[in-house]
């Protein structure tokens, strides 16, 4: 089979850490960096298991290096080319995300 394709892909416990974290951020502004440097401020719409993200009322923090993002209103954003999301800060249960991450590190040993 294709490797990462098709209903057999099952998505790493880690990714599926972050899909349910992701999924809670729902409706949140964030602002997501680019592999290409290139970071969209908006609204979360969506999520999937691939971690691709979904943006509704986006903005780039660079408008002059990147002119023809300005009429762009909705994205989507495939996971595999995201470097970094910036999260609201009082919007993140650091000790539910704590107490997953560890619960993730023992079933990894285990």
């Amino acid at each position: 089979g294709r490797k990462g394709a098709g209903p057999a892909w099952r998505a790493p416990a880690a990714a599926m850490l972050f899909y349910s974290f992701f999924k809670s951020l729902v409706g949140k502004d964030v602002v997501v960096e680019l592999k290409n440097d290139l970071s969209i401020c908006g609204t979360l719409h969506s999520v999937d298991q691939y971690l691709n993200i979904k943006l509704t009322d986006i903005s780039v923090t660079d408008p002059e290096k990147y002119p023809h993002m300005l009429s762009v209103k909705n994205c989507f954003i495939r996971g595999s080319v995201v470097r970094y999301v910036q999260l609201p800060a009082d919007e993140v249960d650091t000790q539910l995300l704590q107490d997953a991450a560890r619960k993730e590190a023992l079933q990894q040993k285990q």
